[in-house]
């Protein structure tokens, strides 16, 4: 064997202890990076269910912790000699709650949105332009049985919400059988209210299968309070039924109109004043040589402020108004 390689061979033993010296070591007693997640994330979920416990049940605190331990088989020294060990090493117990806070957050959307549902409330909704922001079923069945004849909704208008947006009701409906009686049509309605408690609507009767929309634009009327829209199902059968599906309510951001006028109005504006300033330039130049043609030499020329009050005035095309602001 060539002395190449036993010196490989005998260089092998000495690299794998540099290496795993170089490693965090992590006493038996420790638990791993995965047991320490599980338990933190259910230790924290008891700590805020006991935090919500009326003052006569306090007791009970120690309970909710308790549970956790006998969860996973450990005691409460074994959770604090484990904790010492990570609040040691911060690069692994910050990967460790990093995936805990997302099990957490994960978890609140979870509950946050089976409350809206039970309330039957719509949670905030997303910020940006066309944005769907229909919270509820998106398949409902209507037939000609009183309380099951409607559809309601009101979605109140969150921080995400813009003056002069423009909301868009849109629902896919179906009969069965086909629609037969012009005079009890379903009903479609949407309503935006505003701030004020003014408000404008739209309403429209369905005929036909098919996708119907309804479209409302705020324009100027101010800040909006809240959507409603319903769809009233006037059958008299029991053995009609409307369903309806498809159900979205997008959100539109209206492109400023008013501001890329006046931007308009501004670009004009210093087109204007650059305009001015060339006409003083050409005028200074001018009289310039003018003075140089009648002044005799060695005698001083007049300053700069003497040749701007000699300027003409401004003429009417080349004056500078601010508008107004809007």
């Amino acid at each position: 064997m060539s002395g190449r390689r036993l010196h490989l061979l005998y260089s092998l033993p000495m690299l794998l202890v540099l290496v795993s010296s170089c490693q965090v070591k992590r006493p038996k007693t420790v638990m791993s990076d995965s047991k320490m997640e599980n338990v933190l994330y259910d230790y924290h979920i008891a700590k805020a269910m006991s935090d919500e416990l009326p003052y006569s049940d306090n007791y009970k605190k120690v309970l909710y912790v308790e549970s956790v331990f006998q969860k996973y088989g450990i005691t409460q020294a074994d959770f604090d000699t484990s904790m010492v060990w990570f609040a040691r090493n911060p690069d692994v117990i910050a990967k460790v709650y990093e995936n805990v806070n997302k099990r957490l957050k994960g978890e609140r959307d979870l509950v946050n949105r089976l409350i809206a549902l039970r309330d039957d409330k719509p949670i905030e909704s997303l910020p940006g332009d066309s944005i769907d922001v229909w919270a509820w079923r998106h398949i409902y069945r209507l037939t000609g049985v009183p309380l099951d004849n409607k559809l309601t909704f009101v979605f109140p208008a969150d921080s995400n919400f813009q003056e002069r947006d423009t909301l868009r009701w849109s629902v896919r409906f179906r009969f069965y059988p086909e629609q037969s009686d012009s005079l009890r049509v379903p009903i479609m309605s949407m309503q935006l209210v505003y701030a004020n408690d003014s408000l404008i609507s739209d309403l429209r009767k369905i005929y036909a299968s098919g996708v119907e929309s309804l479209t409302l634009t705020s324009d100027t009327l101010g800040e909006i309070k809240e959507v409603r829209g319903f769809v009233y199902y006037p059958s008299t059968s029991l053995s009609d039924v409307l369903w309806i599906d498809s159900v979205s309510l997008m959100r539109y951001h209206v492109v400023d109109s008013l501001a890329l006028e006046q931007d308009s109005l501004a670009l004009e504006q210093d087109s204007l004043a650059l305009e001015h300033d060339s006409l003083a330039l050409e005028h200074d130049s001018l009289a310039l040589e003018r003075l140089d043609s009648v002044i005799p030499a060695g005698k001083p020329r007049p300053d700069a402020e003497t040749l701007r009050k000699q300027r003409p005035s401004p003429s009417p095309r080349s004056v500078i108004r601010k508008s107004p602001d809007r």
